[in-house]
């Protein structure tokens, strides 16, 4: 019987056999020591060499406690779910497959849960990683959508409203799944279909639940953005399907809750036309020009196209 860890590391992956290599190297210096903590890889249908190179990566670092598993339903809630059930560890830390984490992130989590009952779960700091030189049009609202960046300060407090952890970026004791249980599998990336929101929808029923979720700013991941990110293809799709995501989750939930996202998506267009004007004003009407693009993708999205 293996031994029981006290945290364990989910990580969902699809076809992205190196990135998830870069991202088990800065797991390679992590301060919390190996004991207390394990990492679970849910090959996710991967129909490229990440097999492949996992297991050549696991040969050549064997100090790292890793493992890899199948879950054959495509989906990265569905992957999730399939790692939550794999893992031994009390408290449970999920990142994605294309990020770099800081040496001391999964002390930081660890070190909250051990020290905070009262805590069930909790976010940590998104920063961009970008791998080319970002495009003149981004400004820090549409960065927030491409790189899925969070930042909410230096100080450790509980999520404002309106503001949720991110998907590659959050943590939870077991018994919140199963109170709650796991990801919704009808939300969340899908194979090459860029659908979102259930991280989004995970924290919901954590908070409904009356769950204390707090910001953890020194659990830092920087999330790898490669440069076909940055395209006005990539950005238009990505923000169809992220209004697509709203659409269901909201509509899932209740009518009220539908009522009251585009109700939200009004107020998200005044004060994007007045940013869009600032920029314009400014000298740099591409940043104003792609929010607009942003809003309206989003919008067309949420009312089913």
């Amino acid at each position: 019987m293996m031994p029981e860890k006290r945290l364990s590391l989910v990580i969902a992956t699809y076809n992205r056999g190196a990135k998830l290599c870069t991202t088990l190297d800065s797991l390679l210096v992590q301060t919390l020591p190996q004991e207390q903590w394990e990492v679970v890889v849910v090959n996710n249908n991967s129909t490229d060499d990440t097999a492949a190179r996992f297991a050549d990566y696991v040969v050549a670092h064997p100090q790292l406690d890793a493992r890899m598993v199948l879950e054959t339903e495509q989906g990265v809630s569905a992957a999730r779910n399939r790692g939550i059930a794999e893992s031994r560890g009390e408290y449970i830390v999920v990142i994605d497959d294309d990020e770099r984490v800081v040496p001391e992130f999964l002390e930081r989590y660890y070190s909250l849960f051990e020290s905070h009952p009262e805590v069930g779960a909790a976010g940590g700091r998104i920063l961009p990683g970008f791998e080319s030189v970002p495009p003149r049009w981004m400004s820090k609202y549409t960065e927030r959508t491409i790189a899925g960046t969070l930042d909410l300060g230096d100080r450790m407090r509980e999520f404002p409203e309106g503001k949720f952890f991110g998907g590659g970026n959050h943590g939870y004791r077991r018994a919140v799944v199963g109170r709650y249980g796991g990801y919704d599998t009808s939300l969340g990336r899908t194979g090459g279909v860029l659908l979102a929101g259930e991280e989004k929808e995970f924290y919901g029923r954590l908070r409904a639940g009356g769950e204390r979720i707090v910001y953890l700013p020194d659990a830092v991941i920087y999330h790898l953005v490669e440069p076909e990110r940055l395209t006005r293809g990539y950005f238009v799709k990505l923000c169809r399907n992220i209004g697509r995501s709203e659409r269901r989750r909201t509509r899932t939930a209740s009518r009220t809750a539908f009522a009251g996202r585009l109700a939200a998506e009004a107020v998200k267009w005044a004060g994007a036309s007045v940013l869009a004007l600032g920029f314009l004003l400014q000298g740099t009407p591409a940043k104003g020009g792609y929010l607009l693009i942003m809003r309206w993708q989003i919008t067309a999205g949420l009312l089913g196209a």
